[in-house]
């Protein structure tokens, strides 16, 4: 069967929503005047009250008093005959009227149905209510006769209800209906809105839910997030290969200019040259290793960091850097990451430490599930308010941008990126001594 589109699901349940307050609204006015029983069967004490009021009058008042009397739900005339009309049905004996009888006594002459009674089924009554018009005949003297008859002022059904109960009936089942229907397609887009906050375009593809049964709009909404993230996946990887088709290209034409450095004659500017060029080659790869952890590219091999630091620190120990530390037995401090971007993260770290703290001082600590590396300088420190800010790229303490005065603004925000990307945290703190502190935790590979 065609599926109903969510536009018009919404309409339909609009529809019900009208179609229920029609419903209350006429039930109420059902319910507050009385109608249910009124119209087919008025309080005994009415009728009495009718009778003894024209008994009490003289006849030539009565014609006005069966003026006042008429009314929506009761009709009053005078009769000279007192014989019922042949189509009718006797009422006398019905238990249910008996009350007219006590109320009346002897004046009461007869109960009779106008209609044939319809609304019984296999002898049984469906509703206890009477809508065919009830006739009364009392006798008000030896030749007047009071005839009062029951009228329904509104439209009824078959089961004596008014036409709009049922149609409000009929309009709430359609509304359940409805409202089951819209809870099963919202339920699938609740789904669909918890895969798309999982989306990660530097990350695996996420499986959106398979909407089986939904709307023609609802399916065109998954189909239009999958080709997103297939998009933002594509614009990452083509980034990735630009950056690194540019490193490789930069890296070629830094090799030249390394060669034609020899030709220099001045020594002084032989040795700036040759740290422009490797400045620049570390920013590129820092750029490069940055965007390979942002698209999770980064390789995973079993290392052990002791060798790794140690190899790092006894490098910038031979060119006089003031660096130290206190490592841990081999094979104690093992992660599982990549090699060029765990060393990336200690050189920029000691680095830094070095060039604006005057020295580096590395602990390598376990605690419990993680792998902990403090680096501790003894420099001015970093105040706590700008501890967070100078994590984000291309942010500096120094705002000179100066290039003697410093590096453009990476070193950080790189080492956090590649931190993260391994699953740990970056942390700056405050020294015992005063200086800047910062910690790197890694998860420790447990066997």
């Amino acid at each position: 069967m065609p599926r109903l589109s969510l536009s018009r699901r919404l309409i339909a349940i609009g529809g019900v929503g009208f179609l229920s307050l029609w419903i209350a609204l006429i039930a109420s006015y059902y319910v507050v005047n009385g109608l249910s029983r009124t119209a087919s069967s008025p309080p005994p004490r009415q009728i009495a009250a009718i009778a003894s009021l024209l008994k009490g009058e003289p006849p030539d008042r009565w014609p006005l008093l069966i003026d006042a009397i008429n009314s929506p739900i009761l009709d009053a005339s005078l009769s000279g005959s007192d014989a019922p009309p042949d189509d009718t049905t006797d009422l006398w004996n019905d238990a249910e009227y008996g009350v007219y009888r006590e109320a009346l006594g002897d004046s009461l002459l007869s109960i009779r149905l106008l209609k044939p009674e319809r609304r019984r089924v296999h002898g049984l009554r469906i509703f206890r209510g009477i809508v065919n018009p009830v006739q009364f005949r009392i006798r008000l003297s030896a030749d007047r006769v009071l005839v009062l008859a029951t009228k329904t002022p509104f439209i009824v059904n078959w089961f004596g209800l008014p036409a709009g109960l049922g149609a409000g009936l009929i309009g709430t089942l359609f509304g359940l209906m409805a409202l089951v229907a819209l809870h099963r397609e919202i339920r699938p887009l609740t789904r669909l809105a918890a895969a798309v906050d999982r989306i990660d375009p530097t990350g695996v593809p996420v499986e959106l839910p398979r909407l089986k049964g939904a709307a023609p709009e609802t399916r065109a909404l998954v189909n239009a997030f999958e080709r997103l993230q297939g998009r933002l996946h594509a614009i990452v990887r083509a980034r990735l290969a630009l950056i690194g088709g540019i490193q490789h290209d930069v890296r070629t034409f830094a090799t030249r200019l390394r060669l034609r450095l020899e030709s220099i004659p001045d020594e002084a500017a032989r040795e700036k040259a040759a740290a422009e060029i490797n400045d620049m080659i570390e920013l590129l790869d820092n750029a490069l290793l940055a965007g390979r952890a942002g698209v999770g590219t980064l390789g995973e091999e079993l290392l052990d960091l002791v060798p790794l630091l140690a190899a790092d620190v006894a490098d910038r120990c031979a060119s006089g850097a003031p660096v130290t530390f206190v490592p841990l037995p081999p094979e104690t401090a093992l992660v599982i990451g990549d090699r060029l971007a765990l060393r990336r993260i200690f050189a920029n770290l000691i680095d830094n430490a070095v060039k604006y703290g005057g020295g580096a001082h590395l602990v390598l600590t376990v605690e419990g599930a993680w792998l902990q590396l403090v680096i501790d300088d003894p420099g001015p420190g970093i105040p706590p308010e700008q501890r967070d800010m100078i994590l984000e790229p291309f942010v500096r303490l120094e705002t000179s941008r100066a290039r003697k005065t410093g590096g453009a603004g990476l070193g950080l925000a790189v080492a956090r990126s590649l931190t993260e990307a391994h699953g740990g945290r970056l942390q700056i703190d405050q020294a015992p001594g005063g200086g800047a502190r910062v910690v790197v935790r890694l998860p420790l590979f447990q066997a």
